[in-house]
């Protein structure tokens, strides 16, 4: 179901520092905003802020941005980050599509990637978050080691990224098809997550890590 419109979204989050409605002028000085030298972990589709609100809230030395195009969606997130006190969190309106313009080299430390759209024509493939084309996009601000952990209830999704991972040099260092009976101490759930879940639909998930140095033949 679509989200109707909130015209009274755009006008709420630009009255918070914590959203950052233009991020172009950002890159290169994401520390400078959250005024520390923590590590920074990007979310690309943050949903209602369950999963990146969890984490900012466990983890106060690390650095968050979540990217989701709605404001519609990113409100109610920038809401609940308030309700919880937290400061390690910013929040992007835009589409992912141009995540590499906004971050400058070695600036994120780690990536989630939470069931984005599976884009199942093959036509469509490329617009896949897990895709080469979007890995590419990636290796251009994220430090080597980082790692990028990947959800999806989708299980062609799932099976074609252990191949585009693959193809553009990521280590696989974990992979579960049923993520509920894997044993896997450290998940936090989205709300898709829950929902999915409790319909016996089973999730799976996978940590990939960029091993090589950039520059490296």
């Amino acid at each position: 179901m679509r989200l109707r419109k909130k015209w009274w979204a755009r006008p709420e989050m630009e009255k918070d520092t914590k959203a950052i409605i233009e991020p172009w002028d950002m890159k290169g000085k994401w520390s400078e905003n959250f005024g520390n030298d923590h590590p920074i972990h990007l979310e690309l589709g943050c949903g209602k802020g369950q999963f990146i609100s969890t984490l900012a809230a466990m983890n106060p030395d690390i650095n968050y941005i979540a990217i989701d195009l709605k404001d519609e969606v990113l409100v109610f997130v920038l809401r609940k980050i308030n309700e919880l006190g937290l400061t390690n969190v910013r929040l992007i309106p835009m589409f992912i599509e141009r995540v590499d313009e906004i971050f400058d080299e070695n600036e994120i430390s780690k990536i989630y990637i939470n069931f984005c759209n599976p884009w199942p024509k093959a036509s469509h493939n490329k617009r896949r978050l897990t895709h080469p084309r979007f890995l590419t996009k990636y290796k251009g601000f994220i430090k080597p080691g980082t790692e990028v952990w990947f959800k999806t209830d989708d299980d062609d999704l799932f099976e074609a990224s252990l191949g585009y991972f693959k193809d553009e040099n990521f280590d696989e260092i974990y992979r579960t098809w049923d993520l509920e009976e894997s044993g896997f101490t450290d998940n936090i759930k989205t709300e898709y997550e829950e929902k999915f879940s409790a319909f016996g639909v089973k999730i799976k998930f996978g940590i990939f890590r960029l091993e090589e140095e950039k520059g490296e033949s």
